[in-house]
């Protein structure tokens, strides 16, 4: 029997979390969540558009019945910008869940660790849910799950890269070390790299570019999700080991003439 997947108190049933931006159109990205399956969505509170109305406002396509919002702190580089932005969405009436994300330089895109724990600290005191992108660093994830967050997120590779897992070894340290949910963000470039991040035993991935920049996010979306429950039960099935020879299929001992 598999375990639920449980964030924060909550169950989910699909270990996929899906993002609102870089879709061809936002009618398209509506059909990838849909076809996901995805309960969860990352919203970049900085880059949303707070004069757009109707059909020109990215949440008039975000069904609130069928998906929780995770407003994102996207864009800030500093532990002040975060904790700000998370504030912002909170007005907006989005979430007290936040993907914290503190970026480090415009180039990589990797996480600012310290400024990370410094938002972190702050946030959780002040009652939000703080789900945070970080590197795959083990003891950055423990002082992150110390200092009180819902779940550990590391990078898989650089953000929007697809580049796939990168340090499946460093992933199995934080899933042995953690107490909370371990999500792997960023890096996930097609389906295999989510059934590799699922067979190695995470909680959830959580994704944007592989599925709104694929040439057809629709289906990949569903691609994405068939991969995500693949890997999750080859996961609880248990991979056999890796060996140098061969191993026959039926066995020869037994056999007529030998």
């Amino acid at each position: 029997m598999d375990k639920p997947f449980v964030l924060a108190g909550r169950t989910f049933q699909s270990r996929l979390i899906v993002g609102t931006g870089k879709y061809p159109s936002l009618p398209v990205m509506q059909q990838c969540h849909q076809q996901s399956g995805t309960e969860l969505v990352t919203v970049a509170v900085r880059r949303l558009d707070l004069k757009a109305t109707g059909e020109q406002s990215m949440l008039h396509w975000l069904d609130r019945k069928a998906l929780t919002l995770l407003p994102n702190t996207a864009g800030c580089y500093t532990a002040d910008d975060a904790v700000r932005t998370c504030h912002l969405a909170e007005e907006l009436g989005l979430s007290k869940w936040v993907k914290l994300e503190v970026l480090g330089d415009e180039k990589t895109l990797f996480p600012d660790v310290e400024q990370t724990l410094v938002a972190a600290r702050r946030l959780v005191k002040e009652g939000f849910t703080v789900l945070p992108y970080t590197s795959d660093d083990p003891i950055t994830a423990r002082k992150l799950e110390d200092a009180g967050c819902a779940a550990v997120m590391p990078l898989a590779a650089p953000i929007g890269s697809g580049l796939g897992i990168r340090n499946p070894h460093n992933l199995r340290l934080i899933l042995e070390a953690a107490k909370v949910p371990v999500i792997v963000d960023a890096g996930v470039g097609t389906a295999s790299d989510a059934a590799v991040a699922m067979e190695l035993g995470v909680d959830a991935i959580l994704m944007n570019t592989a599925i709104a920049c694929a040439r057809e996010p629709v289906r990949m979306a569903n691609a994405m999700k068939l991969a995500v429950q693949a890997g999750r039960e080859a996961f609880l099935a248990g991979r056999i080991p890796m060996k140098a020879y061969a191993s026959a299929s039926s066995p020869l001992e037994g056999v007529v003439g030998r």
